[in-house]
């Protein structure tokens, strides 16, 4: 597994030009350097130079980085960002034994008790058999909401969808610095897609779809359901009228294909919002300690939604759809778009 170490001469090859400042979403609002990419990169080399220390304000520095990977995509070097700042956390993880006790909080509490908990009362949907058949990595959110909507839907694309009982995707670890619980979520990942009888893994979460792809498993085809729609090109008429507008998570790269499933649907007005392609500011729940910051992105969010006049915002990420709930005051619904479609599409 890497380290921060192997990661000195990317970091030495930010040309330090600033072109980050310009798409950052909380440099926008802090103003500070430290903040934006170019600034963490002074210290992080420092910090492998000797001369800092991975301290307790470095550490508040990268958790403020929403791993949104803007900046990745603007810079002329093409530096990964996000998984520098993620192997960063890494090294402060394992200097902090309560950022240790934290995570497994998180994980016993959370996801090992609390989701499976909740999972335990969903009544299980059954597959109908296909020829064509895909496994539903539906991590987090299947155990909230359960699997009906996605087999439904796939059903309707004459695919079959394998179910087992997943692990989270390791997302929340990996933003955390806990490589190691992430290393046994893709483990269990690897273990329970043996003997399924195919490689192809559908999702409906666009940060389970980045991490599972992150994964690097040779063999393994893993897209998002909306591109099985899209393939399909099925015929959807909602059951009354309805004007949604779409939040497009960070992590999803094919908003072109659901802009077009939208358009498609008959009874269905699509508004597309102002700024729909920017981060909603949460990042999971890892940013709830630094709420004052996060408010100014929730609010400037909510009035680009707001602005479309639609009932609905629609979005593909469980953390976004969190997000968005989180400052909407009851202004408007939020709803996985995988849900919409299920319950609201005609027979």
């Amino acid at each position: 597994m890497q380290q921060l170490s192997d990661c000195k001469e990317k970091i030495h090859s930010c040309s330090k030009c600033g072109l980050c400042q310009a798409v950052c979403p909380i440099y926008k609002i802090t103003g500070n350097d430290c903040t934006v990419s170019r600034g963490q990169f002074i210290m992080l080399y420092g910090l492998l130079n000797g001369k800092l220390q991975m301290s307790k304000k470095i550490n508040k520095y990268l958790d403020l980085c929403l791993k949104c990977g803007a900046c990745s995509k603007f810079c002329p070097s093409g530096i990964d960002v996000v998984e520098i700042v993620a192997l960063a956390k890494a090294e402060y993880f394992k200097q902090h034994k309560f950022e240790k006790i934290k995570s497994f909080i998180q994980k016993k509490l959370v996801f090992d008790v609390g989701l499976n908990f909740i999972n335990f009362f969903h009544k299980k949907t059954e597959s109908k058999k296909f020829d064509k058949k895909v496994i539903y990595f539906g991590g987090c959110s299947s155990k909230i909401r359960g699997n009906d909507s996605v087999i439904k839907i796939l059903n309707r694309c004459g695919i079959e969808v394998i179910t087992r009982n997943f692990d989270c995707c390791g997302i929340p670890f990996y933003v955390r610095g806990d490589l190691e619980t992430f290393k046994l979520c893709k483990d269990n990942f690897i273990q329970q897609i043996k003997n399924c009888g195919t490689t192809e893994v559908v999702t409906t979460c666009a940060s389970c779809e980045k991490t599972l792809k992150s994964y690097n498993i040779d063999g393994i085809n893993i897209k998002n359901i909306f591109e099985y729609l899209a393939e399909n090109d099925i015929k959807m008429t909602l059951k009354k009228p309805q004007k949604v507008t779409f939040h497009k998570p960070c992590n999803i790269n094919n908003y072109d294909e659901i802009k077009q499933i939208l358009n498609n649907i008959d009874n269905l007005t699509y508004v597309e919002m102002e700024n729909f392609d920017k981060c909603c500011g949460l990042n999971g729940v890892s940013k709830i300690n630094e709420y004052k910051t996060m408010c100014k992105l929730f609010k400037e969010k909510r009035k680009n939604i707001l602005n479309t006049e639609a009932e609905t915002v629609l979005t593909c990420c469980l953390g976004c759809e969190f997000a968005l709930k989180l400052y909407s005051a009851f202004q408007y619904k939020v709803c996985d778009l995988t849900n919409f479609l299920e319950k609201n599409i005609s027979d």
